[in-house]
Parts: structure tokens; sequence; C-alpha cells
């Protein structure tokens, strides 16, 4: 088991298997060094556990913990081009997309889900630029989605 995912277990989470594409993209591709990933929504076993905007459908508090369930998603697919998460050098970016009533505008803060997430598992590795971003609808009526970019070590 990689040093990544022995943190994980610590953490009490497992690396998820990759969320199939809803339409022709691939769930991340490498370029040299760099992994990005499609935007991953919050899917727990091939289903959203909830849909709807946040600030009215879909507390805060939820929306950041959907967060987290879109970066482990997203470690899952760096997972599947990498081979190995622990060639993880760094991450770059984070964009988060927070499907937003029109006046939420918390959106830094349901992303926050996502960053500490990283954090947690990758520790300064984690460390990344970022940018959250309301938007008024995603996919299947997700309330967050949030893609990834890894710089790796060669390999």
């Amino acid at each position: 088991m990689s040093a990544v995912e022995s943190r994980l277990a610590e953490l009490g989470l497992t690396l998820p298997a990759v969320v199939p594409p809803l339409a022709a993209y691939q769930p991340a591709v490498q370029s040299g060094v760099y992994v990005y990933t499609s935007g991953q929504l919050p899917m727990v076993d091939g289903k959203l556990p909830v849909t709807g905007k946040v600030g009215a459908e879909v507390t805060p508090e939820e929306a950041k913990q959907l967060a987290r369930t879109c970066a482990l998603n997203a470690l899952a697919a760096v997972k599947s081009v990498a081979g190995d998460l622990d060639r993880v050098a760094r991450v770059v970016k984070v964009v988060g997309f927070v499907a937003s009533a029109p006046d939420f505008t918390g959106q830094p803060g349901v992303i926050n889900g996502a960053s500490e997430l990283l954090g947690e598992v990758l520790g300064d590795k984690g460390v990344h630029a970022r940018s959250a971003v309301g938007v008024a609808v995603l996919p299947l009526d997700a309330p967050v989605e949030v893609e990834v970019q890894v710089e790796l070590t060669e390999a």
C-alpha cells in the first residue's frame, strides 16, 4: 500500500473506484509530469448523495463535505493515470464549482472541503492555488464539482 493510501486509511477513508465519464471525456489525462482531472462530482457508489443548489436545498456544511468527496474522487482519477499516488510531487491547482442559490456567496468555504482533504492526505504537497466559482447549475444537479491539477515526480 502506498504512503498516501496508508494516510487515507489513517483518516478512515478509502480510495474509491474512478467515477466513469458521463460524456465524451477521460476522468484524467497526463501531459508530461502533470495530471489534469476532469471535473469530479461527489459521486458515491455511482450516485449523487444530494442534489440541488447550495444556499437553498443544500447547506454550506453539506456542500463542504461533498467537496471532500469530489477531491477523493479526483485522487482516484489521478492514480488511474499516474499508477501510484506517491508520485504526486504537489497539487498545483484546484478549481471548484458550486451550484449556488442566487444570494449564496460562500463558495470559498464550500471548496475548502476539497482543499482541506488534499492537505490532510498529502501534507505540504497538497498546498495549491485555487479558484472557487459560483454557477447556476452543474451536471446531474450536483451541488459541487472539483477539478485538480497535480505535478508528478519522474517515474
